[in-house]
C-alpha cells in the first residue's frame, strides 16, 4: 500500500479542526492504519478533539494484543471517546467538543472500516462507492423516505450530525468490510470535501492524476473543494493497494 494525507483550513474558517493520519507500516496488530477526524466545538476545542481522538486511537491500537481487526478498532474508538468526553467535562474551554472519526485497515485485500459521524470512506475503481454511512440528520431523513438524496445535498441542516466521539459517555461506531482489488483507491475524507465536490468529480480528479500520484491527487481534491467555495476545513487520506 502507498498513501498520502493532507488537511487544509479551507477558504472561510479561522482554525483547522480536521485531522488526517496514515501509516502504511504495522501498528500493534494492525498491518496499516488510515484515519480522518473532523472536530467540532468552540474556539480551538474541535481542533483539540480531533487530535486527541486520533492520538488515543493510535495508542490503543499499539497496546491492544487482540488479533481481530474489528475488535481492535472498536476498543480504540471507545478509548478515544472516553478521552475526549472526560476532557470536555473537566475543562470549561472544551465543553461540548467532539469529533467525527473514520478508521480503516487493510489486510490481505480485506478492508476493515469503522466510522462515527459524517466523515466518509470511499472506494474508487471502475466507479466510486461510499462504504460508510453518515450519522447525520439528513441521512436519517433519506433512510425513512422523508428526503431524497439530491435534496439532502442542499438541505439547510445537512451538517447536523447525530453521533460523534466525545459527546456522550458511550458511543457506537458502525463497522464495514469490503474486498479490495489491486489498483483500487481508498479515500477517507471530511465533509469539507464531500460538501464541495460531487462524488463523480472526486473520481475524475483521482483518475486523471498521472501514474496514480497520491500527493498530486490529494492536492487537487483540496483545490477543487476550495475553488467551489471552501466553506469548511478539508481532510483527505488517499491510499492505493
Amino acid at each position: 500500500m502507498r498513501a498520502y494525507a493532507m488537511t487544509n483550513i479551507g477558504a472561510k474558517r479561522n482554525t483547522n479542526q480536521d485531522y488526517a493520519y496514515f501509516s502504511v507500516e504495522q501498528i500493534g496488530n494492525l498491518p496499516n492504519v488510515l484515519i480522518v477526524a473532523d472536530g467540532m466545538g468552540g474556539h480551538k476545542a474541535g481542533e483539540v478533539a480531533s487530535e486527541q481522538a486520533v492520538n488515543a486511537v493510535l495508542q490503543s491500537i499499539k497496546e491492544n494484543e487482540k488479533k481481530d481487526k474489528i475488535s481492535i478498532i472498536e476498543e480504540a474508538i471507545d478509548v478515544a471517546n472516553v478521552k475526549v468526553f472526560e476532557m470536555a467535562t473537566k475543562d470549561e474551554k472544551f465543553k461540548g467538543m467532539g469529533t467525527t472519526i473514520v478508521v480503516a485497515t487493510l489486510e490481505n485485500n480485506n478492508l476493515y472500516v469503522a466510522n462515527v459521524g459524517d466523515s466518509r470512506l470511499y472506494l474508487i475503481g471502475d466507479d466510486i462507492r461510499q462504504i460508510t454511512r453518515d450519522h447525520s440528520l439528513v441521512q436519517e431523513m433519506v433512510s425513512i423516505g422523508e428526503l431524497d438524496k439530491e435534496s439532502a445535498k442542499t438541505h439547510s441542516r445537512k451538517n447536523v450530525i447525530t453521533r460523534a466521539v466525545g459527546v456522550e459517555r458511550k458511543v457506537t461506531a458502525d463497522f464495514f468490510e469490503a474486498e479490495i482489488s489491486e489498483g483500487t483507491k481508498i479515500l477517507l475524507c471530511s465533509d469539507g470535501l464531500t460538501n464541495m465536490v460531487e462524488d463523480a468529480d472526486i473520481k475524475d480528479i483521482v483518475d486523471r492524476c498521472s501514474d496514480g500520484n497520491m500527493e498530486e491527487a490529494v492536492h487537487k481534491l483540496i483545490d477543487a473543494a476550495n475553488n467551489n467555495g471552501g466553506l469548511d476545513n478539508i481532510a483527505v487520506v488517499l491510499a492505493e493497494v
